[in-house]
């Protein structure tokens, strides 16, 4: 028989368990709210294998069957804001569709160029149209093979033999690294200390194509270059900033590339002093691109909503103006194309296959011999906290206050 005592301390430790259990269900269920990391590591890790990287609050989730692509990240831990935007009905369905899978991702890996002669997306003969458009499986739907990974990195690879439109095979390796970056390196990358009461997340991808076959790349056959594409969740109040190099047209080019969906409507896309504000909203398909003499390696966008500035820095060779141009239609100029890019998405025939926006960068051209290799660089950067804070970084990175934003549109 219980003593009153033991009797009424065994229930008073049966209350303690089922109040932690309460309280651990419950914020479980908040930790699984739409929007938060959480939910999205969550929903991935049900349909595909997945691999985080992790630095306290800092972490993000890659995925080896999409490419080794980033999905998403955070900066404030399992409830924070997940930063990537994914396609829930795509990945749930587990199906594969025509055209492009459009699974989303912060950084995946593509290849150039889209358009032209030496297209890798248009079959040759084809019209340069939507419905002959196809994304290629080997950067679409087949996965990477993972090589090794640890808390802070994860290292892909890749075998892949494709043809372009003017028939010419090309062999090639992909290697590719995910790495997070600590504190101390994204304070290098910025040039500049982080405040305390801000949270950040940065990862950079390290992206290697060597040519593996007999033949050498060169202008005569066409050739490919590494294309890096973030997909990121748009709101009414994102800007996408780019900045570019001043000076005439006449030794520059034009400033501004925006007639790749038909011309960009001047309320969507402002050219100021040095920068580029583009809208992020995801409710106009619509596109713009720097040619690399205009092109600085540097980008990024303010979600004023959030109180999120993503920034987006590349590796960019000096001198370099040879880029694949993948605009869709036959060209006088096939090694005229862009260094940057960014992506708005938008209803097409009433469809829409986000809505999000985008931040890309390409490589230069790549005219390897055989056993020769080329690496890209991208790296991403997401800053979250106080206006006041923010403002110090964005007037270092970009040169530009964060009212300027603000008021842009």
């Amino acid at each position: 028989m219980f003593k009153p005592r033991t009797f009424f301390t065994l229930l008073i430790a049966i209350s303690i368990t089922f109040s932690c259990q309460k309280k651990q269900k419950k914020e479980a269920v908040m930790n699984l709210q739409k929007g938060t990391f959480a939910y999205d590591l969550n929903f991935l890790s049900k349909h595909q294998e997945t691999i985080i990287l992790k630095d306290g609050d800092a972490q993000l989730v890659i995925c080896p069957a999409y490419q080794g692509r980033v999905m998403t990240s955070t900066s404030n831990g399992s409830s924070g804001l997940s930063y990537g935007w994914l396609n829930y009905e795509l990945i749930g369905s587990g199906k594969i569709v025509d055209k492009i899978n459009a699974f989303g991702g912060e950084d995946r890996f593509w290849l150039g160029p889209e358009g032209g002669q030496f297209s890798i997306f248009f079959k040759k003969g084809d019209p340069f149209d939507l419905n002959a458009w196809q994304t290629p499986a080997v950067i679409d739907t087949e996965s990477f093979d993972l090589v090794s990974k640890n808390e802070k990195s994860a290292v892909f690879k890749k075998d892949i033999k494709i043809e372009n439109y003017s028939g010419n095979e090309f062999n090639l390796k992909v290697d590719r690294t995910v790495s997070l970056l600590s504190a101390v390196e994204i304070q290098d990358v910025l040039s500049m200390e982080i405040p305390d009461n801000l949270n950040a997340v940065a990862y950079r991808s390290s992206n290697t194509i060597t040519n593996t076959g007999e033949s050498s790349w060169t202008k005569e056959t066409g050739t490919l270059s590494i294309w890096i594409l973030g997909m990121f969740n748009p709101s009414p109040a994102m800007t996408i900033l780019i900045p570019f190099k001043k000076g005439p047209e006449t030794e520059l080019g034009q400033i501004v590339n925006d007639t790749y969906f038909g011309k960009v409507p001047a309320d969507r896309l402002i050219v100021n002093d040095g920068i580029l504000y583009f809208k992020g909203d995801g409710q106009y398909r619509s596109k713009i691109g720097l040619n690399p003499k205009r092109a600085l390696p540097l980008m990024g966008s303010y979600d004023e909503e959030n109180k999120l500035l993503t920034i987006v820095h590349y590796s960019k060779p000096e001198g370099v103006t040879d880029y694949v141009n993948s605009m869709w239609e036959l060209q006088d100029e096939p090694f005229a194309g862009d260094a940057a890019n960014s992506y708005n998405d938008g209803p097409v025939d009433g469809n829409a296959l986000g809505p999000f926006y985008e931040l890309e960068s390409s490589s230069p051209a790549a005219f390897l011999e055989s056993g020769q290799s080329m690496e890209h660089n991208h790296t991403t950067i997401h800053i979250r906290g106080g206006e006041k804070e923010l403002d110090m970084i964005v007037q270092k990175v970009f040169g530009i206050t964060l009212d300027e934003i603000k008021n842009a549109f």
